[in-house]
Formats: C-alpha cells, structure tokens, sequence
C-alpha cells in the first residue's frame, strides 16, 4: 500500500491543508497527517489540541491518521513504512523553502519522493499565521478554518489565552 506523509504545524489547521490533505488522500492508500510538536515555533493550541481538531475535521476519510512527531521527517517515513512526503505549496516563497527542505530528505533517504501539491486557489493566500493574527485582533475566521476550529479560537480567545497568537506557521 502507498503510504504518504502530510507533515506540519498546523497551528491551526485550516481549509487550505484540509483541501490539500483530502486531495492527497485520493492518490494514496494511507495517508498520515504528522503533527509537529514545533515548540520553537511557539504554537498558540497544545499539541493534543492540534491533533484532537485535524482528528475531528478528518473524522471521515477512512485513509487518514493523525499522528504527532517529534523526530527527522525521514524517520517518521521509515516508520510508516513511506516513500513519499507530500507537501502543500501556496507561492513561489513557499516552494524554495519546501525545495531546500526536501533535498535534505533526498541527502538522508534518496528513495523517499516529496511532492508538491499546489493549493487550490481560493486558498493560496490562507496561512494559519494569518488567521491567528487576523483572531488575534478580533476579526472572523470564518470560512477560513473549520467551524471546529473556530469554535476554539473563540474559546481560546475569550479565555484570555491569546499568548502566541502572532507566532509564525
């Protein structure tokens, strides 16, 4: 069976890597959804809160694991027994740092692929820094993140806990 690895942040999740996932998920027999632990990054929801939303938003795609990683990339590929690391692009910026970083993967496992799966447009401009700053001064995410995940942020927010909200994705 092909298996894919769709690593990141995602901090939060938004429609953006959810369209991109889904998408993924119709090429591969399994697809897991790693879940970096990143706290140099700062992240503005725990780990346990990121993976317990992308579980609830990928709730219906029988392809699909959620896992948390803390480790090499190609590592968490042996793992699973993957030869291929998907990654999601919006913009020419994204792609040079994508490129770099898949060229360390090929350095360390040149049988693991990565490949580029271009946003959709109506999301290339959609970051989750975005949305954590456009939340943290009061404005509606709606429609850019999952309702799941707005409802957090409303938690979060009204909770005071709005620490990190200007973090890098």
């Amino acid at each position: 069976m092909n298996v894919a690895i769709c690593p990141g942040t995602f901090d939060p999740v938004t429609n953006g890597h959810l369209d991109v996932i889904s998408r993924v998920a119709k090429h591969f027999g399994r697809v897991i959804v790693a879940v970096a632990e990143n706290a140099g990054k700062d992240p503005l929801f725990t780990i346990e809160e990121r993976l317990s939303m992308l579980n609830e938003c990928l709730a219906d795609h029988e392809n699909i694991e959620v896992v948390a990683f803390d480790c090499l990339l190609v590592d968490l590929a042996h793992q699973y027994d993957s030869c291929a690391i998907v990654k999601g692009l919006r913009a020419m910026s994204d792609f040079e740092f994508e490129f770099q970083m898949a060229q360390f993967n090929r350095q360390m496992d040149e049988a693991i692929e990565t490949f580029f799966v271009m946003a959709s447009p109506e999301y290339t401009y959609l970051s989750s820094s975005g949305v954590k700053e456009v939340a943290a001064y009061g404005g509606s995410i709606r429609g850019l993140v999952p309702p799941t995940v707005e409802a957090r942020f409303n938690a979060k927010y009204r909770g005071g806990q709005a620490a990190g909200a200007s973090g890098k994705e």
